[in-house]
């Protein structure tokens, strides 16, 4: 990258993913936010004033943005437009209205990364995991040619939850797994949430995220599947049973994985795959974390409050593995949900972008 940083906005700027695209945006060194959206109701007034009562992160409102004033999502865009290349995407609307927004966006020559899941089984939309997945970003070239796009595009990330185990059996994939059962302990904030405005769930666990279940299952397949023919196909052979609940943290998913293979690796195997598993590391990406996964010897790790904020959030902690009586190994994962999950995940998504060349 040169001197001269990409000009780019967030749409669902006061949400609590929006708050978390400002924090990680100061000072980055590909990109400058010049440009914030959000509701009608918020347009026109400055962030500052948008978000009082309302911010929710550990950092103040940086300067930078204070003073910004707010234009709404949809009806500003031809103002909007003009000022950006790229937008991160964290409405909260309904999926149709989501789809139609971040498609005028990209028919307007905007880069779309979106952090909602309207896009994620569209066919010539890639759902990248920038570690995992890198190559589905072809599908891109098809995507524009197919809608007549010259420089717009829309790239998604996948669910929060997935990133806590798929990193993990990304490099078991040698091994040839047949059979997962994950159980994920998530964070209040991945339903936009804090414990100070959520008082039901202190002290109390909720065993239903409605539809997670059935994301947590599907997404790792489209992720691992085989770009051909112009389309992703699921060729991975492995059954995934997912059970999600709710518990009273703050920030952070974790989960609890039990995996067969057919051709079983020793423990030693696994940790060693766990540790080279690192392949944005010659990218040299301002937000990939190096080590990728971090494996830890004690017992009693990973810890959600000690151990979220691995490679600034950005890196997959893991511990606990033994063999197990029923399956062939058992584990532990963890992610911090809002930044490597959501917002961190985005933007590193934009890096690889920008190193692949779809964002001049």
């Amino acid at each position: 990258m040169g001197t001269t940083k990409i000009p780019v906005g967030i749409l669902g700027a006061t949400g609590m993913v929006g708050q978390r695209f400002i924090t990680l945006l100061q000072n980055h060194p590909y990109f400058e936010v010049v440009a914030l959206a959000a509701s009608p109701r918020s347009a026109g007034k400055k962030y500052k004033e948008a978000a009082e009562g309302r911010w929710v992160m550990e950092e103040p409102i940086p300067e930078s943005v204070s003073e910004m004033k707010l234009f709404a999502v949809e009806e500003d865009i031809d103002s909007i437009v003009p000022e950006v290349r790229l937008v991160f995407c964290a409405i909260d609307v309904d999926k149709d209205s989501i789809r139609r927004i971040e498609e005028a966006y990209a028919s307007k020559g905007i880069a779309v990364v979106s952090n909602n899941s309207a896009h994620r089984w569209t066919e010539d939309i890639p759902m990248i995991l920038p570690e995992i997945n890198p190559g589905h970003l072809e599908l891109i070239d098809i995507q524009r040619k197919k809608r007549g796009w010259d420089k717009g595009l829309i790239v998604v990330k996948p669910n929060c939850s997935i990133q806590s185990y798929v990193p993990m059996l990304t490099p078991l994939m040698q091994f040839k797994p047949t059979e997962v059962i994950v159980t994920t302990l998530q964070a209040v904030s991945g339903a936009g949430r804090t414990l100070r405005n959520w008082p039901e769930m202190n002290d109390n666990v909720n065993p239903l995220i409605p539809g997670e279940e059935e994301k947590s299952e599907r997404e790792p397949l489209r992720i691992w599947g085989k770009l051909k023919n112009g389309a992703i196909n699921l060729e991975a052979n492995i059954q995934i049973s997912a059970t999600c609940i709710r518990v009273p943290v703050s920030n952070g998913h974790m989960a609890s994985i039990a995996v067969k293979f057919e051709g079983k690796p020793t423990k030693e195997q696994i940790i060693e795959a766990w540790k080279n598993f690192n392949p944005l590391a010659e990218l040299d990406l301002p937000s990939a974390p190096n080590p990728f996964i971090t494996y830890f010897e004690e017992e009693d790790r990973p810890q959600t409050a000690l151990d979220r904020k691995l490679g600034k959030g950005m890196g997959i902690a893991a511990g606990r593995l033994s063999e197990d009586d029923v399956l062939d190994y058992r584990f532990i994962g963890l992610s911090h949900n809002t930044i490597r999950g959501a917002a961190g995940g985005s933007i590193l998504t934009a890096e690889l972008l920008i190193q692949k060349g779809y964002i001049k």
